[in-house]
Protein backbone atom coordinates (compact mmCIF):
# COMPACT_ATOMS: atom_id res chain seq x y z
CA UNK A 1 0.00 0.00 0.00
CA UNK A 2 1.31 3.80 -0.54
CA UNK A 3 1.64 5.96 1.85
CA UNK A 4 -1.56 8.03 0.22
CA UNK A 5 -3.64 5.21 0.42
CA UNK A 6 -2.44 4.60 4.41
CA UNK A 7 -2.26 8.85 5.46
CA UNK A 8 -6.83 8.80 3.86
CA UNK A 9 -8.17 6.04 5.77
CA UNK A 10 -8.16 7.83 9.29
CA UNK A 11 -9.99 11.04 7.50
CA UNK A 12 -12.67 8.10 5.66
CA UNK A 13 -13.11 6.21 9.18
CA UNK A 14 -13.55 9.56 11.04
CA UNK A 15 -16.08 10.82 8.39
CA UNK A 16 -18.40 7.53 8.25
CA UNK A 17 -17.98 7.46 12.26
CA UNK A 18 -19.70 10.90 12.08
CA UNK A 19 -22.28 10.07 9.81
CA UNK A 20 -22.99 6.82 11.49
CA UNK A 21 -23.81 9.14 15.00
CA UNK A 22 -25.54 11.58 13.20
CA UNK A 23 -28.34 8.57 11.92
CA UNK A 24 -28.62 7.47 15.41
CA UNK A 25 -29.31 10.64 16.82
CA UNK A 26 -33.31 11.26 17.57
CA UNK A 27 -35.21 13.70 15.73
CA UNK A 28 -36.02 17.11 17.02
CA UNK A 29 -39.79 17.89 18.40
CA UNK A 30 -41.53 19.63 16.09
CA UNK A 31 -42.01 23.27 17.22
CA UNK A 32 -45.32 24.06 18.32
CA UNK A 33 -47.42 26.64 16.24
CA UNK A 34 -48.92 29.52 17.13
CA UNK A 35 -52.50 29.21 16.24
CA UNK A 36 -52.93 32.73 14.64
CA UNK A 37 -56.72 34.23 14.11
CA UNK A 38 -57.71 34.80 10.78
CA UNK A 39 -57.66 38.66 9.66
CA UNK A 40 -61.79 38.20 9.47
CA UNK A 41 -61.71 37.09 12.78
CA UNK A 42 -59.27 40.09 13.98
CA UNK A 43 -61.65 41.84 12.17
CA UNK A 44 -64.99 40.90 13.52
CA UNK A 45 -63.67 41.11 17.29
CA UNK A 46 -62.67 45.05 16.45
CA UNK A 47 -66.21 46.12 15.08
CA UNK A 48 -67.57 44.34 18.28
CA UNK A 49 -65.64 46.09 20.42
CA UNK A 50 -66.93 49.07 19.16
CA UNK A 51 -70.40 47.61 19.07
CA UNK A 52 -70.46 46.20 22.86
CA UNK A 53 -68.81 49.89 23.56
CA UNK A 54 -72.40 51.56 25.35
CA UNK A 55 -70.82 54.27 27.23
CA UNK A 56 -71.50 57.63 27.88
CA UNK A 57 -69.42 58.66 25.65
CA UNK A 58 -69.85 58.83 22.14
CA UNK A 59 -68.15 61.44 19.62
CA UNK A 60 -69.48 62.01 15.83
CA UNK A 61 -67.75 64.48 14.34
CA UNK A 62 -69.49 66.41 11.49
CA UNK A 63 -68.52 64.95 8.47
CA UNK A 64 -67.12 66.73 5.27
CA UNK A 65 -69.00 65.91 2.39
CA UNK A 66 -65.83 65.25 0.06
CA UNK A 67 -64.63 63.16 2.75
CA UNK A 68 -67.47 61.11 3.16
CA UNK A 69 -68.51 60.44 -0.10
CA UNK A 70 -64.95 58.72 -0.44
CA UNK A 71 -65.93 56.79 3.08
CA UNK A 72 -68.81 55.36 1.69
CA UNK A 73 -67.27 54.54 -1.90
CA UNK A 74 -64.31 52.66 0.49
CA UNK A 75 -66.95 50.49 2.18
CA UNK A 76 -68.22 49.76 -1.09
CA UNK A 77 -65.25 48.41 -2.24
CA UNK A 78 -64.84 46.93 1.28
CA UNK A 79 -67.83 44.82 0.61
CA UNK A 80 -66.94 43.92 -3.18
CA UNK A 81 -63.50 42.89 -1.19
CA UNK A 82 -61.41 45.44 -3.40
CA UNK A 83 -59.15 46.52 -0.35
CA UNK A 84 -56.28 48.10 -2.01
CA UNK A 85 -59.28 50.53 -4.00
CA UNK A 86 -60.75 50.68 -0.43
CA UNK A 87 -57.22 51.81 0.94
CA UNK A 88 -56.41 54.21 -2.07
CA UNK A 89 -59.87 55.87 -1.27
CA UNK A 90 -59.18 56.27 2.34
CA UNK A 91 -55.87 57.64 1.58
CA UNK A 92 -57.05 60.04 -0.29
CA UNK A 93 -60.14 60.74 2.18
CA UNK A 94 -56.85 61.27 4.80
CA UNK A 95 -55.34 64.10 2.50
CA UNK A 96 -58.37 65.82 3.21
CA UNK A 97 -59.13 65.46 6.65
CA UNK A 98 -55.69 64.05 8.15
CA UNK A 99 -57.01 64.34 11.58
CA UNK A 100 -59.99 62.36 11.27
CA UNK A 101 -59.89 59.74 14.23
CA UNK A 102 -62.32 57.21 12.80
CA UNK A 103 -60.96 57.64 9.43
CA UNK A 104 -57.60 56.66 10.96
CA UNK A 105 -59.38 53.64 12.53
CA UNK A 106 -61.26 52.74 9.02
CA UNK A 107 -57.62 52.73 7.18
CA UNK A 108 -55.95 50.57 9.88
CA UNK A 109 -59.06 47.82 9.39
CA UNK A 110 -58.07 47.88 5.67
CA UNK A 111 -54.62 47.55 6.44
CA UNK A 112 -55.35 44.42 8.39
CA UNK A 113 -56.97 42.94 5.28
CA UNK A 114 -53.95 43.92 3.10
CA UNK A 115 -52.16 42.46 5.54
CA UNK A 116 -49.62 45.18 6.23
CA UNK A 117 -50.27 44.98 10.48
CA UNK A 118 -47.27 47.59 11.38
CA UNK A 119 -49.13 49.96 9.53
CA UNK A 120 -52.77 49.14 11.14
CA UNK A 121 -51.19 49.36 14.20
CA UNK A 122 -49.75 52.92 13.82
CA UNK A 123 -52.77 53.96 12.58
CA UNK A 124 -55.09 52.81 15.66
CA UNK A 125 -52.29 54.38 17.80
CA UNK A 126 -52.59 57.68 15.82
CA UNK A 127 -56.35 57.59 15.80
CA UNK A 128 -56.38 57.16 19.43
CA UNK A 129 -54.83 59.84 19.92
CA UNK A 130 -56.29 62.61 17.93
CA UNK A 131 -59.98 60.71 19.27
CA UNK A 132 -62.15 60.87 22.55
CA UNK A 133 -59.98 58.47 24.31
CA UNK A 134 -63.24 57.05 25.14
CA UNK A 135 -66.40 55.19 23.84
CA UNK A 136 -67.11 52.82 20.58
CA UNK A 137 -64.02 54.62 18.52
CA UNK A 138 -61.43 54.11 21.41
CA UNK A 139 -62.54 50.65 21.65
CA UNK A 140 -61.80 49.72 18.48
CA UNK A 141 -58.84 51.49 18.41
CA UNK A 142 -57.40 49.44 21.68
CA UNK A 143 -58.69 46.40 20.29
CA UNK A 144 -57.23 46.44 17.33
CA UNK A 145 -53.49 46.98 18.97
CA UNK A 146 -54.73 43.98 20.82
CA UNK A 147 -55.35 42.00 18.29
CA UNK A 148 -52.18 42.51 16.38
CA UNK A 149 -49.97 42.50 19.65
CA UNK A 150 -51.63 38.94 19.43
CA UNK A 151 -50.95 38.40 16.58
CA UNK A 152 -47.04 39.16 16.90
CA UNK A 153 -46.97 36.79 19.31
CA UNK A 154 -46.78 39.60 22.32
CA UNK A 155 -49.00 38.12 24.90
CA UNK A 156 -47.82 40.51 27.77
CA UNK A 157 -48.63 43.30 25.24
CA UNK A 158 -51.87 41.96 24.13
CA UNK A 159 -52.80 42.02 28.04
CA UNK A 160 -52.20 45.33 28.05
CA UNK A 161 -53.81 46.60 25.41
CA UNK A 162 -57.08 44.58 26.57
CA UNK A 163 -57.08 46.39 29.46
CA UNK A 164 -56.96 49.92 27.50
CA UNK A 165 -59.96 49.01 25.72
CA UNK A 166 -62.13 48.29 29.32
CA UNK A 167 -61.04 51.55 30.42
CA UNK A 168 -62.75 53.10 27.39
CA UNK A 169 -65.65 52.86 28.78
CA UNK A 170 -67.64 55.19 30.72
CA UNK A 171 -70.84 54.79 33.13
CA UNK A 172 -73.48 57.41 33.05
CA UNK A 173 -74.76 59.12 36.07
CA UNK A 174 -78.03 56.88 37.41
CA UNK A 175 -80.91 58.70 36.86
CA UNK A 176 -84.00 58.13 38.81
Amino acid sequence: MSYRRLACRPVLFAALAALMLAACTQPSAPQATRPTRSDNDMLASIRAAGEKEKSVIDVNPLRDPGVASLQDAAQADIRGAQFDAAAAKLDQALKLSPTSPDLLQERAEVAIRLKDYAQAEQLAKKSWELGPRLGPLCARNWQTIAELRQHAGDDAAATTADKWVKQCHVEGVPRY
